[in-house]
């Protein structure tokens, strides 16, 4: 993993740097994304309640109305004394302990590049279309050494199958990774699916 580090402003006189695996430190633990993906929805500040409340109604699959006392009050408790102050620390949101408000930072937007990760269980997509660029430039050098079967398709007629197979997997992969801002595995309300 690259050492690369990224600077994000904290609104005190020096911003914060972090390195990528710091980034992805803070963002390890899923009460931590599901505080990003409630802030994205957000220009205001919002109230920790209801933050906590919508995490755990996201966290024990259940509508909001549906969320426990002892549900909340888990959440709220480790947002308020762990999860919230790392990632202030951090510069991704801003915590004020006297009202107990939560608010986007100017770069927390940008730290959603880094939930866009695939799982483990998905295809890995740079390989396949490294794969793809493969065959096409083998399929280029055969047609023009005149290599028998490739022949049997005029280059043209191999610049549609090779352009088609290009865009048939560049859509594919657009419609399947639309919703994996949060990972497959985590459950998300219909009303703020994308």
């Amino acid at each position: 993993m690259s050492n690369e580090t990224r600077r994000f402003p904290t609104g005190a006189d020096e911003d914060v740097e972090l390195s990528k695996g710091e980034i992805f430190d803070v963002l390890q633990n899923q009460r931590r994304r599901y505080v990003l993906e409630y802030l994205k929805r957000y220009d205001e500040p919002v109230g920790l309640s209801d933050l906590a409340t919508q995490v755990a109604a996201w966290e024990y699959q259940t509508p909001v109305e549906e969320v426990t006392t002892d549900q909340k009050k888990r959440v709220y408790t480790t947002l308020q004394q762990t999860h919230l102050c790392k990632m202030e620390e951090a510069g991704i949101v801003e915590y004020d302990t006297e009202d107990n408000t939560v608010a986007r930072t100017p770069y927390t937007e940008e730290l959603t590049v880094y939930l866009e990760i695939v799982p483990g269980s998905e295809f890995p997509w740079r390989e396949f279309y490294l794969s793809l660029g493969s065959i096409s430039c083998a399929i280029v050098a055969a047609l023009w050494t005149g290599l028998f079967p490739l022949t049997l398709l005029t280059p043209l007629e191999w610049a549609t199958v090779i352009a088609a197979t290009f865009t048939a997997s560049a859509a594919y992969h657009t419609y399947s990774g639309a919703d994996m801002q949060l990972g497959d595995d985590e459950y998300v309300p219909d009303e703020f699916e994308r």
